[in-house]
Formats: structure tokens, sequence, C-alpha cells
């Protein structure tokens, strides 16, 4: 890491809120539902589909975790009534997993029992290796039950191929990403090229096995790979699409528009947005660099 991003870093408590408000703003739709709809409004008539995020993580005790799955039954209601190509994505400890495994899997039900007469997709995401098994238990348990129902894999994680190996045959769908959260060497991969060695392998693993998944990338160089790997297994327009952060990159959006891929936009929003960007900005240095970039052409 550079003397900018240490910089930046280092001053990250000091930053007054309005002025982290306005980098942050590129990226999170706003704090209300009312903000969510608008900008999944205005990406549905540049011609992409939606993921709608409701900031937050780490709640704990069951009164918590009931009004954040309220707030998701709220969002999809307004989502579906709206009649936007778009679905919900929640975080396992957004759903109470901090308390327990049973609360989360308990919140995520009645989630997926709202969404389905809806005709909503839910993704059940992936946060750092202390939750991996508990999530991959929660969404077997809900596959089980629902066919609105997906996972977040990660390629930077060693143990990936063998998830993906274990899980139980029938549809299935994946979210791909490299992985935000920076995991000790011991347990990840902790170089760019390994990671999207692995992302790859992971891929072409998931197609061989009849799965669609969602390409969560900004890596243009690796989405030509991904692009092979579609020629190769054959798989049609549906069985795949790509996926992208609000605010990163949007020139690559369109050039993967104009080729034909389906290009869907995750849209986060909500109140929580000041310590979920302070989060990732000191979980993943990239995102500073990021930053630092797209706002002051450093780095």
């Amino acid at each position: 890491m550079g003397w900018p991003e240490k910089t930046v870093l280092a001053l990250l408590p000091h930053v007054p809120k309005f002025a982290l408000r306005r980098v942050a703003s590129r990226y999170i739709a706003g704090e209300t539902l009312e903000s969510a709809l608008a900008k999944l409004n205005e990406l549905s008539a540049r011609g992409h589909a939606g993921i709608i995020d409701i900031l937050g993580e780490d709640v704990t005790g069951e009164a918590q975790a009931r009004a954040v799955v309220a707030e998701y039954q709220q969002a999809a209601t307004a989502v579906a009534r709206a009649k936007l190509d778009c679905y919900v994505s929640v975080k396992p400890t957004h759903c109470g997993l901090r308390t327990s495994e049973a609360l989360a899997l308990e919140r995520y039900r009645e989630l997926c029992r709202h969404c389905a007469p809806l005709g909503l997709f839910v993704r059940v995401e992936m946060e750092d290796y202390t939750t991996t098994d508990a999530t991959l238990r929660i969404f077997e348990a809900l596959r089980a039950e629902f066919t609105n129902v997906g996972i977040v894999l990660q390629s930077r994680l060693f143990r990936t191929p063998d998830d993906i190996a274990k899980l139980k045959p029938g549809p299935l769908q994946v979210r791909m990403v490299k992985g935000i959260y920076l995991e000790s060497a011991t347990i990840a991969h902790t170089t760019p090229d390994p990671i999207r060695a692995a992302y790859v392998a992971c891929s072409e693993q998931l197609f061989a096995r009849g799965a669609r998944i969602s390409f969560a990338t900004h890596d243009e160089g690796m989405s030509r790979d991904l692009v092979a790997l579609v020629t190769k297994h054959r798989r049609a327009k549906s069985d795949y699409e790509f996926q992208v952060l609000l605010g990163v990159q949007e020139p690559l959006w369109s050039r993967w528009r104009e080729a034909g891929h389906r290009v869907r936009v995750y849209v986060p929003f909500g109140p929580e947005w000041q310590p979920y960007s302070l989060r990732r900005m000191r979980k993943n240095p990239e995102i500073v660099r990021h930053v630092l970039r797209q706002t002051f052409g450093l780095a």
C-alpha cells in the first residue's frame, strides 16, 4: 500500500461526514428506499437489471434481525410493485448470524416466503471466512425448500473448489466473486493472479455441474476468459450475467452490454452507509485506491 492509501486510511476517523458522503454518493444510492428505487428505475431505463441491498451487518439479537427482514420485505414489495427486474441480496450477519445460525435461517426463510409469490429471487451473500460454513449450511437448508434462492462464492478462498464439489445436486445459482475480505495466506490467495486463475477455474467447475453463474467483477481482462468459458460450455445468454457495483467503471458496463451480455447492477442503500464505507475501505485497500483514482487521479 502506497502513501496515498495509508494517509487516507489514517485520516478516515477524522473525515467530516459530509466529505465522506460526497465520495460515497457515487457508490451508494442514498439513505432511503425511495432513493434506491429511483436509482433502480434510472438503471432500468439504461437497460440494466438490478440488485437491492440494505446496508448493514453484524446485527445482534432477534429484534434487530426481525427488523432487518421487515425492511427487506418492504423493499421487495416495492420492487415488485414497480415491476423492476431486480432481486434482493442479504448478508447472513445482517439476519442475525452472529447471534445464532438458527435465527439467521429463520429470518432467511421468512424473506424467501415473502419474495416467492412476488417472483423475486433472494441471494445469500458470503462474508468473511468465520461465517463460511454456517452460510453454506443456511443456503442448503433454504435450497431444499425454495427455488428462488442463490449463494455467493469467493475465488480468494482455497476451500471454494471443495465447497462447490460438496454442494448438493440440483439447480444452482451462484454469484462468483473474488472476495473483498482480506484473509490469511494460510487459507486464501493473497495476490491478484492466483485469485483471477481461481475465479476462472471455479467458474468452469460451476458450469460443468450446470450452474447459472453471475460473474461479479470489473476485471475486463478476466472477463474475456469467462466469455470463452461460456462458449466452451455452450451456455445460453440466460445461463450467466455480469454483475457490477453502482458507480464503478460504468463504461465497462456499456461495452459488455453492447457485446450482448446481460449486466446487473448492485445498488446498496440505507442510513448505515457511513460505517459500511469505512469498513469497506479498511478491509480492502483496493477500494481506497479506487476512491483515490476516481476522486483525485492518484494511485
